[in-house]
């Protein structure tokens, strides 16, 4: 357990949400900082605490390894040293290797770095819980602690070396201070004085001086339970006291290891000391981040243009594109009908940002042909924004895919009420040409819900009635519906994460067909036919059924956007975040927007709006909040017109 909390792991890089967009945008900055995520814990830290916790007594009946060696008759001599045996032979001609924790690793954690980092300044105006956390994911993390093992491993076979013969050890190494030991330690001090206030600087160089240690090291007299005790007591009065139980386990194994001349235990204990460290650093760094927040957060906007136009000036960042994406935007927008028959309420919502807010809410729709960054669908004024955006396409992909599911399973609802016609699915129609004696029944048959059910197995590909007795009715018709959407929304839940949703939507249509038969009664009605219709209206994003879907969301999206950016634009910065982060948004100001109708049936949209709403509402706040931020940094930038940029 020791070992695995330990593990040391240099800086990696800013993810999800805190990923450097690419190596220009930091270029200033240095190696990206480590990966960051969400978490719930508040780590309190104690970071300029007077008290100091001092270790607990320890016998001084300790016999240091490092003597024994000395009393064995192992000590330094004068003679001609005996060669060693291949198996003992020293690592002196290895490449040396650098402790997989040191200054420089942890360097992107440091106040100065943190602030001057572009892509984790706009990260935090989305993520209310960033922090840093050491960077153990993925292949970069796999290879990081190979990279660690190799140190540690070489470590041990030294320190083996130097017990076995400590002349030959001696010898090779008496003017060597590259070998693992010596780096381990001078990373040791030198993350130290990043950690201790200036004042006990003076203490630190006293208790902690590499080059003395290690000549008592090789004469055999090093006091290392002395330097344990010390570091221990140093540690614990920089800490935060949740992490003094690692500090009591890094010292009993520094002092198990050598009281027991157990060098693969002593290795551990030092392995646990460079994990205290690492954390320590990562607990100061989060704690200013928290720290930090509100000032970083109401300087973005005065930041990002600063940071932007300098490497427009320098020739590093082209936004031509960008420009050009604007215009065709605002060309298509004023020869849309919509916005002739609603330009006043746009106006008063949007303001000049119209344009702009109406042609991100395409970006996100499936049908949108975006490969960030590389697509001229979406300009490079997003880069900080690639992952939001994907999450977006992704997430109204997944609300577009659930509702032709439920839209699936309506129309065998309405077979069932029609059965007597003896009448056959065409699964090419739309969906809305059913004849309109039924439309009534219809609006009944499907509202979100949290209850459960289980059918009988079917062992064909056709598949036979329906246990339900009373399907006809409206109350079981409801049932059975959200008792559909919740065992969806479990597949959608479970199923592994791709690159792209229509993959893993064309996962999933074998389960899903297979999960509407289970809640329809449908005779006659081939699981194979179902499963290959689904298959197409779930991944082929230009057919008739997903286009209708995605036009109806599109509509709703656009509607709640409107809502949010009316109560957002006129927010600083501070109060955008605080509110569009919330876990509740406030209510919005009313306005008088008519909803969407889907051809002659009125009344599927407040049918709908039961399993639709909290998703869209959700993703309005997220793109009103992005949409927001980036228009108030780059609309004087790329957006406007060019004369009134220049003024």
């Amino acid at each position: 357990m020791a070992d695995q909390r330990a593990r040391g792991m240099d800086a990696g890089r800013l993810s999800s949400s805190t990923r450097a967009c690419n190596n220009a945008e930091n270029e200033s900055m240095g190696e990206p900082a480590v990966e960051t995520r969400s978490s719930t814990a508040d780590d309190a830290s104690r970071f300029d605490s007077s008290t100091v916790h001092h270790g607990r007594r320890h016998p001084e009946e300790v016999t240091h390894i490092l003597r024994r060696v000395s009393q064995t008759g192992m000590a330094i001599s004068t003679s001609s040293p005996r060669p060693l045996s291949p198996d003992n032979s020293t690592t002196s001609n290895l490449q040396p290797l650098e402790p997989p924790i040191t200054k420089a690793t942890l360097s992107e954690l440091d106040v100065n770095k943190i602030v001057h980092n572009p892509k984790l300044r706009h990260d935090i105006n989305y993520d209310p819980e960033l922090h840093f956390r050491p960077n153990l994911d993925g292949e970069k993390g796999r290879k990081k602690q190979e990279k660690a093992n190799q140190f540690y491993t070489l470590l041990t076979r030294e320190l083996m070396s130097f017990v076995d013969n400590p002349e030959e050890f001696y010898r090779c190494h008496m003017n060597d201070m590259d070998w693992c030991l010596p780096r381990l330690l001078r990373a040791v001090k030198e993350i130290l004085e990043t950690l201790v206030p200036q004042r006990d600087k003076d203490l630190l160089e006293e208790g902690l001086n590499v080059e003395l240690f290690m000549q008592q090291f090789y004469k055999g007299i090093a006091d290392l339970e002395k330097l344990a005790s010390w570091l221990s007591g140093i540690l614990k009065l920089h800490c935060a006291p949740m992490r003094d139980d690692w500090v009591d386990e890094m010292y009993r194994e520094l002092s198990r290891g050598n009281r027991d001349q157990d060098i693969p235990t002593l290795v551990r204990g030092m392995r646990s000391l460079l994990g205290v460290l690492e954390v320590m650093k990562l607990d100061v760094a989060n704690h200013q981040i928290r720290c930090l927040r509100p000032v970083l957060i109401e300087n973005t906007v005065d930041f990002e243009q600063r940071f932007f136009l300098k490497k427009i000036h320098t020739g590093r960042l082209n936004i031509d594109g960008a420009r050009s994406w604007y215009q065709t935007a605002k060309a298509n927008w004023e020869a849309s009908r919509r916005v002739q028959e609603m330009r006043g309420l746009y106006a008063q919502a949007f303001g000049d940002a119209a344009v702009f807010f109406d042609a991100i809410t395409k970006l996100i729709l499936p049908s949108t042909p975006v490969e960030i960054p590389n697509s001229n669908a979406c300009p490079n004024t997003f880069m900080f924004d690639e992952e939001r955006i994907m999450r977006l396409r992704s997430d109204i992909y997944d609300t577009i895919c659930l509702e032709i599911c439920m839209r699936q399973f309506e129309e065998f609802e309405r077979l069932e009420d029609v059965s007597s016609l003896d009448m056959h699915i065409n699964f090419n129609a739309p969906q809305f040409s059913r004849p309109s004696s039924y439309a009534d029944s219809d609006s009944e048959s499907s509202t979100s819900g949290s209850s459960t059910r289980s059918s009988s197995a079917r062992s064909s590909g056709y598949l036979g009635p329906s246990s339900i007795s009373d399907a006809g009715s409206v109350r079981d018709g409801r049932r059975r519906a959200r008792d559909l959407y919740n065992s969806l929304l479990a597949l959608l839940q479970t199923a592994p994460s791709t690159s792209r949703a229509s993959y893993r939507w064309k996962e999933l249509a074998s389960p899903i067909a297979l999960q509407i038969l289970r809640y329809v009664d449908a005779p006659h009605i081939s699981l194979g036919v179902l499963e290959k219709a689904l298959l197409r209206k779930l991944t082929d994003i230009q057919c008739d059924t997903f286009q209708e879907v995605e036009t109806y969301f599109h509509q709703r999206l656009f509607q709640e956007l409107t809502k949010r950016v009316v109560e957002f634009k006129n927010l600083p910065s501070v109060g955008l975040f605080s509110i569009a982060t919330g876990r509740t948004v406030p209510g919005c100001l009313q306005m008088q927007i008519p909803r969407p109708q889907e051809g002659s049936n009125a009344t599927n949209v407040a049918k709908r709006e039961a399993r639709d709403e909290g998703g869209i509402e959700d993703m309005a706040t997220r793109l009103a909040h992005l949409g927001m931020l980036h228009w108030r940094v780059w609309a004087p930038i790329a957006y406007i017109p060019a004369e009134e940029a220049s003024s």
